[in-house]
């Protein structure tokens, strides 16, 4: 028997062209009523766990699943770039930016590099102990890295890659085998 992943986005919080760098905002009303109105499409599974950002814990109260926190599921570390935007780092340090979208292990900001990023939620991923159903809540960088991981991926697909906010990614398999199940 294998596992099933169901990864979760969590919902956004303020969204638009303000979107910043880091989890720190947290849903409002508005997002919390989105999360309840997908709870019927999110199945029972026999693990749940939440990044730690107050959005996923948040996100887990919505659908009412009890949730452990997982560290390996926080946030992107965007070091010294956390809560601005990119249009706000990319006018202040274009060299910084153009290396960090251009080198996987680049981290101009102080934080974690996308190669780190990927070993990290792959590490989790690859270290699930259940069998059956798994949900994960996790924000959008996150996911996409497992995506990455699951799949094989050159670290650079995770720029093409675009995780909407509560969109479900259902990964199956298990440790160096991973299938991505697309139409959930």
């Amino acid at each position: 028997m294998g596992v099933w992943v169901t990864l979760l986005a969590t919902g956004t919080a303020g969204g638009g062209a303000d979107v910043r760098f880091g989890g720190g905002r947290t849903l409002g009303d508005r997002e919390r009523s989105a999360v309840r109105g997908l709870a019927g499409r999110v199945a029972r599974a026999g693990a749940t766990f939440t990044g730690p950002s107050a959005r996923c814990r948040q996100t887990a109260d919505a659908l009412g699943h009890p949730a452990t926190v997982e560290d390996a599921l926080d946030d992107w570390d965007m070091g010294r770039w956390q809560d601005r935007t990119l249009a706000e780092v990319a006018a202040d340090e274009p060299d910084a930016v153009a290396a960090w979208l251009g080198d996987p292990a680049a981290v101009p900001h102080g934080g974690e590099c996308l190669d780190a990023l990927c070993g990290r939620v792959g590490g989790w991923l690859d270290g699930l102990a259940h069998e059956g159903r798994v949900l994960a809540i996790a924000e959008p960088a996150v996911v996409r890295a497992a995506v990455v991981h699951a799949l094989c991926l050159p670290p650079q697909t995770f720029w093409r890659l675009d995780v909407r906010p509560l969109a479900l990614t259902e990964l199956s398999g298990r440790a160096g085998r991973w299938n991505l199940r697309l139409g959930a």
